[in-house]
Order: C-alpha cells, then structure tokens, then sequence
C-alpha cells in the first residue's frame, strides 16, 4: 500500500500536518497540495484543534513545486489554495522548518503564525531564474516580514540564505538545534492551544487584517501574472 503523502499526529489539542514525500524532499504534487488543503479546513471547524503544526518528513521541510511535470492551472489552484487556508484558519499555525525550505515551501511558512527553524536550515526562491512567478501570496507576506527593498532582492536574484539570516530578517520567530526543533516546537502549539480559542482567533484575524491587508489580492494579482506568463503576453 502506498504511503500518504501528508501524515497527521494529535497531542493535547495540537494537530500536527507532516509532509510526507521525503523521497523528493517534500515537493509538492496535487495529491499532497489537495490532501493539506482539506486537513487545514477540516481543522478550522473542528473544536477538538486548538493549534496547527506543519512540518516536514525526512531531510528538508519542502523543496517547492515538484518541478517533474509541468505546471498546470491545477497546481496553481491548490497551492494558492493552501496558503488562503492557513493565513484565513482560525487557529495558530506554527510552521516547524529543517533543512531546505524552497519556493512554495517558503510561501507556505510565511502564510503561518509562527516560525520555529533548525540552525541548519537553508532558504531560496529559485522562482525567477525558472521563469516563472511566484505563490502563496508571497508578494505581500514577504514585504510585510523583511521589508520591500530586500523582499525584491531575495525574489529577483535567489540567493541561498540560512536560518540565522531569516531570523534576523523577521522571517523566522526562533531557531534552535535540530535535536530541540521538534520539542520546542510542540510546546510553543501547547501553549497556544491554552488559550481561548476565541482570543486566540480575534489576535490572528485583526493581525493579519492591517498586518497582511492585501494578502488576498496578492493572491489573486499572483494568479494572474501567472496566466499572463503562460500566454506568452509578457
């Protein structure tokens, strides 16, 4: 039997969503793409998760869009999809990263309340030299983190960066040895999941209203430039 590619663990109120292709350092296909959309809104609802967890099987928390097969509208769909459901979820996520953190494996840790990262982790956005654009809403999560001068430079140019620069950057809420990651991690979603679950969803919503306040027309305007590219119009 084929293993699942997205593997979800229950503690004191926590959920937490485990990409599971280690293989392909979790790139995303529509499967895994579908499968973490449904989780996160079927999370939403459920009175029993009070915190999210996202995380990575394996040597890397996500290498980006599996680059195997070409893109399709599909795929554009469902990892946009993702991102609107984790920055609109009601409760916290925390994303937990190791290793490489790539492309839409970024988006997906920027549209998250927290980020917990491994020292050792590494970043990149690749996108542009592909030719391709980016997702997520990224064109508003990254400004609103590292601010609209170095946003533009980590999208245009690509560089590798690690975990202490992400940090410093605002990208990253804590880093910590490999060997902690997974502890301090579940107890940050420990703690978030004591509190109200209703204060806890008003200080995420009102955040991210004046925080992230064009996040879905990013989203929207992304899905456009990509339909702009695909035609040959640009």
């Amino acid at each position: 039997m084929t293993e699942p590619k997205l593997l979800l663990e229950r503690n004191d109120g926590v959920l937490t969503l485990i990409l599971n292709r280690p293989a392909k350092l979790n790139a995303i296909d529509n499967e895994l793409a579908a499968s973490l959309r449904k989780a996160l809104d079927s999370a939403a609802v459920d009175s029993s998760v009070r915190a999210i967890r996202l995380r990575g099987n394996g040597r890397a928390f996500c290498a980006g869009r599996d680059v195997s097969e070409a893109p399709t509208n599909i795929d554009l769909e469902l990892v946009q999809a993702v991102a609107k459901s984790i920055v609109h979820n009601p409760k916290p996520v925390v994303a937990v990263v190791h290793g490489w953190t790539v492309g839409a494996g970024l988006e997906w840790m920027l549209n998250a309340d927290v980020v917990y990262a491994a020292d050792d982790s590494k970043f990149k956005l690749p996108e542009a030299s592909l030719g391709v654009f980016v997702t997520g809403g990224l064109v508003a999560t990254l400004p609103a983190a590292v601010g609209l001068t170095r946003a533009k430079a980590l999208m245009l140019l690509g560089d590798e960066f690690n975990a202490q620069q992400a940090a410093a950057w605002g990208m990253v809420y804590k880093t910590c040895p490999n060997s902690e990651l997974e502890m301090a991690s579940l107890d940050a979603c420990i703690r978030l999941a004591a509190l109200k679950p209703a204060v806890a969803s008003q200080f995420k919503r009102v955040v991210n209203l004046f925080g992230l306040q064009e996040f879905n027309e990013a989203v929207a305007e992304e899905e456009n430039v990509h339909r702009i590219l695909a035609r040959g119009d640009a």
